[in-house]
């Protein structure tokens, strides 16, 4: 793997998420809720939920990461997993900062299947190598990300913890 990274700042995720809500108001896409991925998705699913006055914005956990570049065999959903009681018809936009493998994206996507009635993803950054194309996507790359949120070690370490940097 390259020691090169796309680096990006809070300023920068600022224009992003903007850039990124806006490609989905434009395209006429409008979310019923936004259900972000844990963790890298939570800010842009806020930041989307801002931007395309989506107040429903729901998290799912899925554990895929284990380190820089190393990962688990497939990405495991973990509890609690949402409840789509009633939202059958219901427009979804799935967000998370980066479609890497586009493992979790797959998983998130079959997950919504037969449950809601439309499913769409957004992300900060879409690699080439992703099994998913994203419907959305800020910006490409084939870099590894520092993102501001994980680019410091954090103050707890824990067992399986996963830094970006």
């Amino acid at each position: 793997m390259s020691n090169q990274r796309e680096i990006m700042t809070w300023e920068i995720f600022g224009e992003a998420s903007r850039a990124l809500a806006q490609m989905v108001a434009e395209d006429g896409y409008d979310p019923d809720m936004i259900l972000s991925i844990a963790r890298g998705g939570l800010l842009i699913g806020g930041a989307l939920g801002y931007s395309l006055a989506v107040k429903n914005v729901y998290t799912m956990n899925v554990e895929f990461y284990t380190g820089v570049d190393e990962r688990l065999e497939v990405p495991r959903i973990l509890p609690p997993a949402p409840d789509f009681v009633d939202l059958g018809d219901a427009k979804i936009l799935i967000a998370d900062d980066v479609a890497d493998t586009g493992h979790t994206l797959r998983s998130v996507q079959k997950f919504c299947e037969g449950k809601v009635g439309e499913v769409r993803t957004a992300v900060l950054y879409e690699k080439s190598h992703s099994v998913v194309q994203a419907d959305y996507a800020w910006k490409k790359t084939d870099m590894w990300i520092n993102f501001p949120w994980s680019d410091k070690d954090p103050f707890i370490v824990r067992e399986g913890h996963v830094r970006d940097a």
